[in-house]
């Protein structure tokens, strides 16, 4: 044993005050559904943001949500992290994990990230020091004053770089990446919080082809291991990722299937996609 061991090892994240860590739930997937939407509504002033909305989720697939501007989309995520509570309807994580009794920082740690669209990452820090913050340990003041990373630890922020392609630029201070780049980073960030399920939010807006190109590899890759739910505006980006398409209408699921099939619904050209190629 080294000598400074005893002190480096009293202060390991995952060896320091263990009764304090929020114990993790497991998620029930069973039925292989990791998320049951059912009959929510959401009532802003008469206006219906949500109307009745039913939605199921597999787990570990990849689904794409679309729809024209008020359709729900924002309002149906908010709800899912707990930021809005709706007014009827019942929405799980799991078999049974009834997210509507439980706040926004208790529902990331059950394991859903949300990534919006304007990326929030911390500019003055290195972008391995954003995915350092962003790891799912406790965090309380002290802990993490005096904390150090353990092997385990530095081992998944090596890998959550490699999957995210920044590994050169581990020591680069985030405020210098690309537009690109700092979705990338934060896309890290919720990785690094282990996540089940992650909400992604329009992730190419202002992206270069090249980059969208590699954000479609990248959240591809993710489904799987992740349950990953994606927003987004850019057909032609959907097109290229998507599996199974949502499309949301005056807060409600419009119609659901392959791309090929939604681009074919009657109902999904004559309110959204008009005539786009």
């Amino acid at each position: 044993m080294s000598e400074n061991y005893g002190q480096r090892g009293l202060w390991r994240r995952d060896r320091v005050w263990s009764f304090l860590e929020p114990r993790a739930r497991e998620v029930d997937v069973s039925r292989n559904v990791i998320l049951y939407i059912e009959g929510v509504t959401v009532n802003f002033d008469g206006f219906k943001a949500l109307n009745d909305l039913n939605l199921y989720i597999n787990d570990g697939e990849l689904r794409c949500l679309i729809g024209a501007n008020g359709a729900g989309k924002t309002t149906l995520m908010d709800v899912i992290t707990g930021k809005t509570q709706c007014n009827q309807g019942s929405v799980y994580f799991g078999q049974t994990i009834n997210l509507l009794e439980h706040s926004e920082p208790e529902i990331a740690r059950l394991g859903i990230g949300r990534k919006f669209q304007k990326p929030t990452v911390f500019e003055v820090h290195t972008v391995y020091e954003n995915l350092e913050l962003s790891l799912k340990t406790y965090k309380g003041v002290w802990y993490t004053l005096s904390a150090k990373l353990s092997m385990e630890e530095m081992d998944y922020i090596d890998e959550v770089l490699n999957i995210i392609g920044l590994e050169k630029h581990r020591y680069q201070v985030a405020g210098a990446l690309s537009h690109g780049e700092k979705q990338w980073l934060e896309i890290g960030m919720l990785l690094a919080a282990e996540p089940r399920l992650l909400l992604i939010d329009e992730p190419v807006a202002g992206m270069t082809p090249q980059e969208t190109e590699r954000t479609a590899e990248l959240l591809t890759s993710l489904a799987g291991d992740h349950t990953v739910v994606v927003v987004e505006h850019d057909m032609e980006f959907v097109r290229s990722i998507a599996r199974t398409v949502t499309v949301l209408h005056q807060g409600s699921v419009l119609a659901e299937g392959s791309m090929e099939a939604i681009q074919n619904n009657p109902d999904v050209i004559e309110v959204y996609l008009g005539d786009q190629p």
